[in-house]
């Protein structure tokens, strides 16, 4: 059986009452992949906002297999040292990874934040040498919109992410590099300029998809229906 564990902020925690992107993904690896495969990971929850903490199993499909290690408000800089133990511990064999955006805007800059990619990176192999990992950059925002020196500080990181991606690659354990949602617009795929509304959900399940489906041939192309 193949292991995803998906890898995340607040985008892929999702908040009480909504699918979220693993969802969307979960679907269409069922009708696109042909073998069984799991998300498996430390966590199951959602962030409740009523109560400031992930605490909610109210998911709008409840009937996925909902493990992940995501967190509202966490990043590169929180994830690296757990990703040891949950590789350890969860035998993934793939990491979908979408992080960066909490580190820029609270913690690390593009530099400091590339380097706990690689810190990351190296612990995960640590924990299985062949592990596969699928790396998404970060993806417009509102606070990009907005701020020309954020906006550089995420153009900068995207930029040494693909750089740590082609050092670190090797057949053993693979690293891809997706790329950003085609067309994603904050005004249409979100709900707050950040946070994947439905049609943005979407469209980072099909960034993931579209990875190994080109690089690995797993899956398929994306088909914009799926529920």
């Amino acid at each position: 059986m193949l292991r995803f564990m998906p890898v995340g902020d607040s985008m892929t925690i999702g908040s009480a009452g909504e699918h979220t992107w693993r969802y969307r993904l979960w679907r269409h690896l069922c009708t696109s992949y042909g073998g069984p495969f799991t998300f498996v990971g430390p966590r199951e929850e959602l962030y409740d906002k009523s109560s400031d903490a992930p605490v909610s199993l109210a998911y709008a499909d409840p009937d996925f297999p909902r493990a992940h290690l995501a967190g509202w408000g966490e990043g590169w800089l929180h994830m690296a040292p757990l990703i040891g133990e949950a590789v350890r511990r969860h035998r993934p064999d793939v990491l979908l990874v979408s992080l960066g955006l909490i580190d820029l805007g609270f913690y690390t800059n593009a530099e400091q934040t590339a380097e706990n990619v690689r810190a990351f990176i190296a612990r995960a192999r640590e924990a299985d040498p062949r592990i596969r990992l699928v790396l998404l950059p970060v993806i417009p925002n509102i606070r990009a919109a907005a701020d020309a020196d954020f906006a550089e500080q995420v153009d900068r990181f995207n930029v040494l992410l693909a750089k740590a991606v082609a050092d670190l690659d090797e057949p053993r354990s693979p690293v891809l590099l997706a790329s950003p949602p085609g067309w994603y617009d904050i005004h249409t795929d979100t709900y707050d300029g950040t946070h994947p509304n439905e049609s943005g959900e979407h469209r980072i399940a099909e960034a993931f998809a579209a990875a190994m489906w080109e690089a690995w041939g797993l899956g398929q192309a994306y088909a914009a229906g799926t529920d």
